[in-house]
């Protein structure tokens, strides 16, 4: 797929809300809440336009029953594609607008995705740091096959950095 980098877009926030309401509707009771993460949930930073919502529920057996309704209502089922214990579904084919990551209350990738969020929100100056990178790849790579891979280890490093913080601010 080709790489699409944007700049940071306030409907994006918008964009979360709506399908966090539809998929309300499907889920029901199964959900305990809706989180936004990824680049399209920080302020300023460049992304991809692809909202990555994460949807926290219950129980994450449960998901597998809803396959074929979310097929059928246009979305593609990955199921966990390579992180165990969550559930992948991605809005929009070529052109994708949305992936939801499903993931039962004590996973503990949530709180990973959460910290590297609320760390980038927290310190603009890595959200600069972090478009840049972006756009540098984005030049030298045209398709997200070798541009995410590209990403990665600088990716973790900011991850890092990201639980330094969220430690120092647990002891204060």
């Amino acid at each position: 797929m080709e790489v699409r980098l944007s700049d940071y877009s306030e409907n994006w926030i918008n964009l979360f809300h709506a399908e966090a309401e539809f998929l309300k509707t499907i889920f029901k009771d199964e959900i305990v809440r809706f989180e936004h993460f990824g680049s399209t949930s920080v302020t300023g930073l460049k992304a991809k336009p692809v909202i990555d919502m994460m949807c926290i529920v219950k129980d994450i057996n449960m998901i597998d029953s809803f396959n074929e309704k979310m097929l059928s209502l246009g979305y593609d089922v990955a199921g966990e594609w390579g992180i165990p214990a969550r559930r992948l579904f991605r809005k929009g084919g070529e052109h994708r607008t949305h992936h939801i990551h499903f993931y039962q209350s004590d996973n503990p990738h949530i709180e990973r995705h959460l910290i590297f969020r609320d760390y980038l929100r927290s310190h603009p100056e890595e959200v600069a740091r972090y478009s840049l990178f972006k756009e540098n790849l984005a030049k030298r790579f045209e398709n997200t096959s070798e541009y995410s891979p590209a990403k990665k280890a600088f990716v973790k490093e900011m991850e890092h950095l990201a639980l330094v913080w969220f430690a120092g601010n647990q002891k204060s």
